[in-house]
């Protein structure tokens, strides 16, 4: 499915949306804010998701909910909403579009214990009925796309993506993501690729397979065993944003692309820990940054081959300051031993 092999297919499109190619970045909490989302966005991905936003937090104008759904200026502007209640769902999806969404995406996939204690997320997997009334009143009170993500079911005894997936699209729903675990596995073993080419079969919308996808390799094998439409990259760009538009590159032309230069690397992270320090403001921002700050140096140590003990000596340094000038200085400092390592 690589260059002439994709060449043919059509674009795709989301409802009347046209996607700029088939490799997306999943929504991730704490990770896909707008500063993220727009680098990886500026740097080829398809299309970037917000991260998840409750829903009637987002109608009370909860400053941080704002912030999540802030929108990146570059492609279409997805805002992913949970929740368990019509009226606040209706209600968010209606403040999300006035903001400017241009795509509501529907959460019925996060396993995390705070999310399905309050009946949301994949909780919502154990009562499609319950479901397809939050997707019904979400299509009804929006005129943008609405978009569904959903794990194969809550647990191995209760695989029902697949009716949940024909009967979001009888209601209205233009594109299903399904991330091949069960909620119970949370992201233990590995994603059932396999499993979702049922949901594939059972409906016409486009379908994006997601989970544990981390190369190109990874990208084209979960296209081919789930029959899906596209993939999503989720922990794969952590510390790289550059690999979701370097996959899909690489789906339409067949040409293979290595990792950035360390200096473009340095680049990179620079960039994006100033906007993340400006997006939250300084006392809040520096703790956000810490995690991309830390992704970022272990991919560049990798990168260079730098010893552990070397890494190891940079992350303390660096994820512990709070001065932001130092940061940098250190930064600088760190990818010069990476390329040292590199070229020793």
């Amino acid at each position: 499915m690589t260059g002439p092999e994709c060449s043919h297919l059509k674009p795709l499109k989301i409802g009347d949306i046209d996607v700029a190619n088939r490799v997306f970045l999943a929504p991730m909490s704490g990770v896909t804010d707008a500063p993220f989302r727009r680098l990886t966005a500026a740097l080829g991905a398809g299309l970037v998701v917000s991260e998840m936003t409750a829903s009637d937090d987002l109608v009370h104008g909860r400053p941080m909910s704002q912030l999540r759904c802030e929108a990146t200026g570059i492609g279409p502007h997805v805002v992913q909403l949970a929740g368990c209640e019509t009226h606040w769902m209706a209600e968010g999806a209606r403040v999300a579009e006035a903001a400017g969404a241009d795509i509501i995406d529907i959460n019925m996939g996060c396993p995390a214990r705070h999310v399905t204690g309050g009946q949301s997320g994949s909780a919502l997997m154990r009562d499609l009925d319950h479901a397809l009334k939050l997707i019904e009143a979400t299509i009804t009170a929006v005129k943008v796309p609405v978009t569904l993500k959903m794990r194969l079911g809550w647990d191995d005894r209760s695989i029902n993506a697949p009716e949940l997936a024909r009967r979001a699209e009888a209601s209205g729903v233009r594109m299903i993501t399904v991330h091949g675990r069960t909620r119970c596995q949370f992201y233990k073993g590995d994603a059932d690729w396999d499993a979702v080419r049922a949901v594939k079969d059972a409906v016409a919308i486009p379908t994006v397979v997601n989970g544990d996808i981390a190369s190109f390799e990874d990208a084209l094998t979960a296209l081919e065993k789930s029959g899906a439409d596209a993939v999503m990259v989720g922990r794969g760009a952590q510390g790289q944003p550059w690999l979701p538009g370097q996959i899909g590159r690489r789906l339409e032309t067949g040409v293979a692309e290595t990792a950035p230069s360390l200096a473009e690397q340095l680049k990179h992270i620079r960039a994006l820990y100033d906007e993340v320090c400006r997006h939250y403001g300084l006392r809040i921002g520096l703790k956000h940054a810490r995690k991309h700050l830390g992704w970022a140096l272990e991919i560049a140590a990798e990168c260079g081959r730098a010893p552990a003990e070397t890494l190891k000596n940079w992350r303390h340094k660096i994820l512990t300051s709070e001065d932001p000038h130092r940061v940098h200085r250190s930064l600088q400092d760190a990818y010069d031993d990476f390329a040292w390592s590199a070229a020793a």
